[in-house]
This record gives C-alpha cells, sequence and structure tokens, in this order.
C-alpha cells in the first residue's frame, strides 16, 4: 500500500513540475494569440517596467519544430513588418512582408532558417522612441538652436531611444531567449529597421556591442539636427572583427537626402576597419523610395548578406 501511495505521489509531483516549466510569461502579458498562419504569436500590450507597453509579434519559421535553436532578428515598427496596414496618410499599405521573403529564402536553401521579433511603435511617439539620445552634449545644444518646430518638441520631451534599447535587452530578449528556441548569442542576435527604425538600428549596435552581432539599416534617417548622431558612429562603432553591418538608401523622396550624410557614416566604417562585402555593405538604389514597398523589395539583401559566414 506504501509502495502505491509513493507511486501515486512521485506521479503528481512530476506532473506539477511538467506543468511549471511551460513557456513562461510576463506577469501581466495576454497569452499569444495564434493567428493564420499559425507561424504568428501575438502578444497585446507586453508589459515593461522601463517603457510603454507594446505590442510584440512573433514569427516562427516552418522549420521551427524541426530545429534546436535558431538565430533571431528584432525589428522595429513591428506592425508593419508582416502585415498590411492603413498607412500614415490612411492609404492601404502592404507592408514589408518578411515572412514572405524569408519562406522563400528558407525553402531555396539560401539562408538558415530564422526568428522573427517584431516590435511594434507607439505611433504617436515614434520619433521620440527611436531619436539616438548621444551624443547627449550635442544633442542638447542643437535642440536649443533649431528652429524646427518638431525638433523643438524635444525640449519637452528628450529621446526615449536608451529606454527603447534598455527594454528590448533587460526585458524582450530574455523573455524570447526563456521560451524560444533560440540561439542567444551575439553572433546570432540581429537587428533591423528602416528610417528612424534604421537609425536606432545603428544605436543598438553601438550601445549594445556585447548583445547584437548584426544590424540591417534601411533607409536610415541620418537627417535630423544636422546628422548630429554621425559624431556618435564615428566614435562608437563596434568591433568589425565580430560584428556585420548593412546600411542602403534610395534616391527618391526622403531617401534622396541622405547620401552626403551616408558617404560620412561610410567614411566612418572604414576608418573603424570594416570591409566592404566582407562585414559592412552600404548599397545605393537608384529610383527607390522612402517606402515599404521599396524595403520589401529589397529586405533579401542584408538577410543573405548578414546570415552569411
Amino acid at each position: 500500500m506504501k509502495t502505491i501511495l509513493l507511486s501515486a505521489f512521485l506521479s503528481i509531483f512530476l506532473l506539477l513540475l511538467a506543468c511549471t516549466q511551460k513557456k513562461e510569461m510576463p506577469e501581466t502579458a495576454t497569452p499569444p494569440a495564434t493567428t493564420t498562419p499559425a507561424s504568428f504569436l501575438l502578444y497585446k500590450n507586453f508589459p515593461s517596467k522601463i517603457t510603454t507597453p507594446r505590442n510584440v509579434e512573433i514569427w516562427l519559421p516552418e522549420e521551427y519544430d524541426q530545429t534546436t535553436a535558431l538565430p533571431v532578428l528584432y525589428m522595429f515598427d513591428g506592425q508593419n513588418i508582416f502585415h498590411g496596414i492603413s498607412g500614415w496618410s490612411g492609404e492601404f499599405n502592404r507592408g514589408w512582408e518578411v515572412d514572405e521573403t524569408l519562406d522563400s529564402l528558407i525553402k531555396a536553401k539560401v539562408i538558415p532558417p530564422i526568428i522573427v521579433v517584431g516590435i511594434f511603435n507607439i505611433r504617436e511617439k515614434r520619433g521620440t522612441e527611436y531619436m539616438p539620445a548621444k551624443p547627449k552634449d550635442l544633442l542638447s545644444r542643437r535642440i536649443e538652436e533649431t528652429d524646427n518646430e518638431w525638433y523643438r518638441s524635444f525640449k519637452e520631451t528628450p529621446p526615449e531611444s536608451d529606454e527603447q534599447l534598455k527594454f528590448i535587452v533587460e526585458e524582450l530578449k530574455p523573455f524570447i531567449d526563456a521560451n524560444y528556441k533560440t540561439k542567444k548569442d551575439r553572433e546570432n542576435t540581429f537587428i533591423g529597421g528602416s528610417s528612424m527604425g534604421g537609425l536606432i538600428s545603428a544605436y543598438a549596435i553601438c550601445e549594445y556591442p556585447e548583445v547584437f552581432g548584426r544590424a540591417a539599416c534601411f533607409s536610415t534617417h541620418w537627417v535630423p539636427f544636422d546628422g548630429y548622431f554621425l559624431e556618435y558612429i564615428k566614435e562608437k562603432l563596434p568591433d568589425p572583427a565580430t560584428h556585420k553591418i548593412y546600411f542602403d538608401y534610395g534616391t527618391e523622396g526622403l531617401d534622396g537626402e541622405y547620401e552626403p550624410f551616408q558617404l560620412i557614416a561610410d567614411k566612418a566604417m572604414q576608418d573603424r576597419g570594416f570591409e566592404k562585402n566582407k562585414n559592412w555593405m552600404t548599397l545605393k538604389f537608384d529610383g527607390a523610395k522612402h517606402h515599404e514597398d521599396d524595403w520589401r523589395k529589397r529586405f533579401h539583401i542584408p538577410l543573405e548578406f548578414l546570415l552569411r559566414k
């Protein structure tokens, strides 16, 4: 009888232990809702003690269940990297459709499977969230000197990019690594985005070179405050022996303003010891505009480059 009772107790204990080992959830997060297709997982209002809670959407490749661990790409403006949305002026926007591009590349064995984590912006705070906070002294001077109405708003609402990056590094990435089959090391942790999202991606790999090993910066919006952030780039680029960075820009619309600034960034890359097409790439796309349609068309290029050993 004692043997039977002991066996029953042991079975209940093991069952309870198994239940406690299920995927950890943030304290107040809504459990992920599986959408169509089943490879998308949405965390609504992912909680944070560092910044404003926001949605986080994860894309898992079809090969996920058959793998032991995968690289992870964290992307800004998460609400438009997978699905179509209403654009800034109200028109329908197809978004980046990065899942479709990646699915094709993976099936063709051009790149290995990879997880994508889309981090939503808070629309009314996007500029504040993505504006690099350094170099602080130069930024403060430029804010005081500016006549630009939008730039003047940073007097009352300073950039929150440091909080954004701290949220990713200290709250989001540990959660992703604890609950999904990820390769946690720097070489397999990517960061990327476009426009201001490209700007904060460059900031991320410089501020946290021990965390992010690869960065994809599309149509990097260098222009705020006369390119103040380039002074930071000149001093803080990561080690070219352990990092890879991709930049690009078009020639139409807002992208038409970027080339003079990008040339300064390119000079900084060369001075730091980065080698073109080895651990750094900058591409110019004639006729390309500042739009998701254009970023979608060339999304495969940095992925192939950054995932290449």
